[in-house]
């Protein structure tokens, strides 16, 4: 797992901007092996914690409790979950349906809001929010 500050809060106030900042974060990332960011925002929406969770070949972890645990330690207001498939198709795998209502119950217990789950998928990119599936 890897954290990261947000030095200068950025406003993630559309899906444009979470599709822009995640899109960089993997750029960064090995697209062979799936990977799982989170960005923490505040009420305004600014970002104010980004963290990454490496996952294997293939499969990425959602864990939950760690990110509950960051929301509480950060006071999120929201959180924006992001994860690739190197298989090159973004439709949402029935684990990750299910994981993310998960965590979505959970934040909604601590006040806080699941806003989006972005998956992508080489130059494609589908919003759990957009499906419908939030």
């Amino acid at each position: 797992m890897r954290y990261q500050r947000a030095e200068q809060p950025l406003k993630l106030d559309g899906p444009e901007a979470a599709q822009a900042l995640f899109a960089g974060c993997f750029a960064e990332s090995d697209p062979a092996r799936e990977c799982l960011w989170i960005a923490h925002v505040d009420s305004e929406l600014n970002c104010i914690h980004l963290t990454r969770h490496d996952g294997i070949e293939g499969e990425a972890d959602l864990p939950i409790r760690a990110i509950i645990a960051d929301a509480l330690l950060q006071q999120s207001s929201g959180l924006l979950l992001a994860h690739n498939h190197p298989s090159g198709d973004p439709t949402p795998s029935r684990m990750d349906c299910l994981s993310t209502r998960r965590l979505a119950a959970a934040a909604s217990a601590l006040d806080c809001q699941v806003l989006d789950h972005l998956i992508f998928a080489g130059e494609r990119s589908i919003s759990f929010r957009s499906l419908g599936y939030l």
